[in-house]
């Protein structure tokens, strides 16, 4: 039976450095997903219509479509820049910036990031999930933790991002995976949860000893045969473990949420739970879907 045409009221789109995932929503929710791996880093300037175009035109009807987007799509390398906001602010403080698009059935609006001017940070994408994380919880007052290739620790109170920090945990954990003698010894997939334990305790008691702790992978593969799924499970807790160490301050006594894709935001929740702490756990896709919603509020249609 053929399926009757999706036509989309508006069109979501999470845009990231390598992935482009878009939702066609109507009545407040999503009736249908695609995704591929156009991301910021694969497109030229102007590329990013026709990879946006290549996912969604199935979608689109006779009159224009608006599509709200987050992520690196607003970088300066995107398809418009986006302006930072500094904080303290909410994390979807000024109306999406609007992208220049030839074919007349988009209107296509970008979300800006945040920036810290002391210490130095930015972020982009990520204050799509929170702004999503305060739609649903929105008597949340606390810290969000955003696991990914850079790491994000937000102090969230009375509806603004006040502060946040980023750690290169992820690309470290790829880099010296893929591209350090421990390639040899961390295997690409597999875990033990009791490795990934002691590590994580031994980094949090002693984050100055890491650099050595690292090679320990190495030697103990040489002289005990460990497993690549052993050295997977401590390369992680290492990391994790000192990337805590260093952010106490804003996890500590703290009501935490954790926002991420099960396999990333896991070992986060069970670090934390082992310090005593009760994170609250949320998937990041359903953040950025419920972010754009609240973005596409704030745009005039």
């Amino acid at each position: 039976m053929t399926q009757p045409p999706i036509t989309a009221d508006w069109i979501a789109a999470d845009w990231g450095t390598s992935h482009l995932r878009v939702w066609a929503m109507a009545d407040g929710a999503d009736i249908a997903q695609a995704q591929s791996d156009q991301g910021m880093n694969r497109l030229s300037p102007g590329g990013f219509e026709a990879a946006l175009l290549e996912l969604i035109e199935p979608w689109l009807g006779a009159g224009t479509t608006p599509v709200v987007a987050c992520g690196m799509v607003g970088a300066r390398q995107g398809w418009v820049e986006a302006p930072y906001t500094a904080v303290p602010c909410t994390p979807l403080p000024v109306t999406p910036v609007r992208a220049q698009a030839a074919d007349q059935r988009l209107a296509v609006w970008v979300v800006p990031g945040l920036k810290q001017q002391s210490p130095p940070d930015v972020m982009r994408g990520e204050e799509t999930q929170i702004a999503g994380f305060l739609a649903l919880n929105p008597n949340f007052d606390g810290v969000l933790c955003l696991p990914g290739t850079h790491t994000k620790w937000a102090q969230v109170s009375a509806g603004e991002v006040v502060s946040f920090q980023s750690f290169m945990t992820g690309e470290l954990f790829a880099s010296l995976a893929e591209n350090s003698v421990l390639r040899h010894t961390v295997a690409p997939c597999g875990w033990d949860e009791g490795t990934f334990a002691d590590a994580l305790d031994d980094a949090l008691s002693r984050p100055d000893r890491l650099a050595a702790r690292l090679f320990t992978l190495r030697a103990d593969a040489l002289l005990n045969d460990t497993s690549g799924t052993q050295g997977r499970a401590r390369l992680s807790g290492l990391l994790i473990g000192a990337e805590l160490a260093a952010a106490k301050p804003y996890w500590l006594g703290q009501q935490v949420g954790v926002i991420g894709a099960s396999a990333v935001a896991a070992p986060y929740v069970t670090a934390l739970t082992r310090q005593g702490n009760t994170p609250v756990q949320a998937d990041a896709a359903a953040m950025t879907r419920a972010g754009l919603i609240a973005a596409h509020r704030n745009i005039d249609t």
